[in-house]
């Protein structure tokens, strides 16, 4: 039997077997899903059986070296509160604690079966310009559906602090960039600077996602305008909902400009709405005020160079179980100079 770096199936399948209360999941396959760059997702299948019998693991990358930053047992508890919510997200099965047995905690979830959408739409799949907007407002009614979650009906009163939340995030980007750098970068300092000092007063608060974009959505393979599952937790906390919104603008170019910092740029193709029509979507849903909303998207490039940085750090650790992370560190100047060209015009 073959190991699989961070999930050995001679470890898996004998403990399933044992949480799950099922012999079926005695002898398993693992495989690592190719999509992430964060924390590890494996489909686990027992042998013998159907796709249709397969679950999803997930636990943090090996090696990690910011593991606060990969917290299963948050990601575990927001997925398990939204279940019976307006929320799509897949149902948990099991969280393990106990680091003894894949060096790391990890958690068990039911496999959803979606479509999901990377640097490209499947051949075949959303071809018109229609079905492309219903997958943008799909993704944006979703969103709005989250912050207005009732954190303490669905039992996460306690998940975070929203009082000086976006201070707080700055400073906690900050110091996840202090400890990550890959070497002087004296504007990524300065925007950072710039934008401690420029913090709005948040006016709304609730559940949030920390990552939302479209390719941690899965979508429905019949409807392209309906969300499957919400997937990638791992940043999600009680706070400033717009800091989600701010975030999915960073992965949403628009067609003819060169603005992609990475991998997906679908939101290109004909049929997609523009930032500005997402964000009047948004509105319209929730009935938020995005007056201040360039700050927000100043503070999401600022946080998308940090997450690189540490993407880079832990690929030079070792720790990215053969993933292809060349060129990332590319990435992190022009991140700087989109979030400090949305400080200084608003340009979305």
């Amino acid at each position: 039997m073959a190991t699989t770096v961070g999930a050995d199936p001679g470890v898996v399948g004998p403990y399933l077997a044992t949480a799950l209360g099922d012999e079926k999941w005695r002898s398993v396959d693992v495989e690592l899903i190719a999509a992430g760059m964060s924390n590890l997702t494996y489909v686990v299948t027992p042998q013998g059986g159907s796709p249709d019998d397969a679950v999803i693991l997930r636990r943090p990358p090996t090696g990690a070296v910011l593991a606060t930053a990969h917290d299963m047992v948050r990601e575990h508890r927001v997925i398990s509160a939204l279940v019976d919510t307006a929320v799509p997200v897949p149902r948990t099965l099991h969280l393990a604690t106990d680091t003894s047995v894949l060096g790391a905690p990890f958690y068990v979830m039911e496999r959803v079966v979606g479509v999901h959408v990377v640097s490209e739409l499947p051949p075949g799949y959303a071809d018109e310009p229609a079905e492309r907007r219903a997958v943008a407002d799909g993704l944006m009614d979703v969103l709005a559906d989250l912050h207005a979650v009732d954190p303490a009906a669905v039992g996460l009163a306690d998940f975070g602090r929203p009082e000086g939340f976006l201070e707080r995030q700055v400073r906690r980007w900050t110091k996840q960039w202090d400890a990550t750098r890959d070497t002087e970068r004296p504007a990524l300092d300065a925007l950072a600077a710039r934008l401690a000092q420029t913090v709005p007063t948040s006016r709304r608060s609730g559940i949030t996602h920390g990552d939302y974009r479209l390719d941690n959505c899965l979508l429905d393979p019949e409807t392209p305008g309906r969300i499957r599952a919400v997937l990638d937790w791992e940043m999600s906390t009680l706070g400033d909902p717009l800091t989600d919104l701010g975030m999915l603008f960073v992965y949403w170019p628009q067609p003819g400009e060169d603005r992609a910092v990475s991998v997906n740029s679908v939101s290109a193709l004909p049929g997609f709405p523009t930032r500005l029509e997402l964000a009047e979507r948004y509105a319209g849903r929730s009935g938020a005020d995005l007056s201040d909303l360039n700050w927000y998207v100043g503070f999401a490039y600022f946080k998308f160079a940090a997450i690189i940085a540490g993407i880079v750090a832990r690929s030079a650790a070792g720790a990215m179980a053969g993933k292809d992370t060349s060129g990332y560190a590319d990435r992190i100047d022009p991140c700087v100079e989109l979030g400090r060209a949305a400080l200084d015009d608003g340009a979305l």
